[in-house]
């Protein structure tokens, strides 16, 4: 993939949560409505691109923990608030890198899905809760690619807490067809490239009952050859 070459050419080993999301968007992951913008009269524009309320990042491929950096602001409801929180995140960041202009995706459901590479087996899968919970919990399953459909509802099953993809408090089931897809094509996209050593999609958040990739991390290996 272009996104993935010209960024080991650069001599880099993760893409930008912006690259990310493309790269999962070729793929036909659902992820979030975000244009990337630079300057103040770019995210006036991009505010009436994508409605109000918005989520603001710093976006780049050397930033990791973003919450811990301030570089992430939430529940943007006005071009007020999108103006003093891009200024805040511009001067938090490199003059290389860019903000991320993103839809606030609504739902209390968080979910991971993820890709690692693993010496013997090759890329494999993994599904569990998200959010917050993935560290504390652990509460994950894998699957070794390529993946069936069988194989996708096996793993959502397999996780302890695998009730939230079900009707709970008034939020809708989860549709197990489309994280079965995304899970899937997460397998695909391990096995067609091989540069791409790890993927970490957290949270997918449900929104009504279609999961959305909400941020993304992919990291390449330059030694795969």
């Amino acid at each position: 993939m272009e996104i993935i070459e010209k960024a080991l050419k650069e001599g880099r080993t993760t893409l930008s949560e912006y690259e990310s999301k493309q790269v999962l968007a070729f793929y036909g992951i659902p992820v979030t409505k975000e244009l990337i913008v630079n300057y103040v009269p770019d995210l006036i524009n991009a505010t009436k691109e994508i409605g109000y309320p918005l989520v603001l990042k710093g976006c780049s491929s050397n930033i990791a923990h973003k919450t811990e950096k301030g570089l992430i602001k939430v529940d943007i409801r006005n071009e007020e608030e999108a103006k003093a929180a891009f200024e805040e995140i511009a001067a938090n960041i490199g003059t290389e890198d860019a903000v991320l202009v993103q839809e606030m995706v609504k739902g209390q459901r968080e979910l991971v899905i993820g890709l690692t590479r693993d010496p013997q087996f090759g890329p494999c899968v993994m599904f569990g809760l998200g959010g917050i919970f993935t560290e504390i919990l652990k509460d994950i399953s894998f699957r070794v690619a390529p993946l069936e459909k069988r194989d996708a509802l096996e793993m959502m099953q397999d996780i302890k807490g695998h009730k939230i993809l079900e009707a709970v408090r008034g939020m809708e089931a989860a549709d197990l067809n489309t994280f079965s897809d995304i899970l899937i094509k997460v397998g695909r996209i391990g096995l067609e490239n091989e540069h791409v050593k790890e993927i970490d999609i957290n949270p997918v958040i449900i929104s009504g009952n279609q999961p959305v990739a909400v941020d993304a991390l992919v990291v390449l290996d330059k030694k795969s050859d």
